[in-house]
């Protein structure tokens, strides 16, 4: 059983910067992938970043692509979302996940356990 907290969230001014952290329970941290995942009101939940057990290999979302940065620390067993120039259509609540190594990283359904979310709001 892997237990995720997210933390991070807030209110941002377009074009402003927030950086999200996981916090994993577990021993087994370093072998799953993660991934970071949003949902926007009234819209499904939609793939952001995920970064591999290694930490060599990132993926992202082409909305977010060259904005947004997925990184690992496997010693607090933490992953992080590093938002830059974000626009009012980055509001959502995030969540981080932990792949379960079946399937795409960008499909959620690949994902076997979830965070609570963390809320960000960006003003414009």
């Amino acid at each position: 059983q892997v237990q995720l907290v997210e933390s991070g969230g807030g209110l941002v001014q377009a074009g402003g910067s927030l950086s999200l952290s996981c916090a994993a329970s577990g021993r087994t941290f370093r072998r799953f992938g993660m991934g970071w995942f949003r949902q926007a009101p009234g819209k499904e939940r939609e793939f952001v970043a995920a970064i591999a057990s290694s930490g060599d290999n990132t993926y992202y979302a082409d909305s977010v692509k060259g904005r947004f940065t997925i990184s690992r620390d496997g010693v607090k067993n933490t992953v992080y979302l590093q938002m830059n120039s974000m626009q009012p259509e980055d509001t959502a609540v995030y969540y981080c996940a932990v792949y379960s190594g079946i399937g795409s990283y960008f499909d959620r359904s690949s994902y076997n356990y979830w965070g609570q979310g963390t809320r960000v709001t960006v003003s414009s």
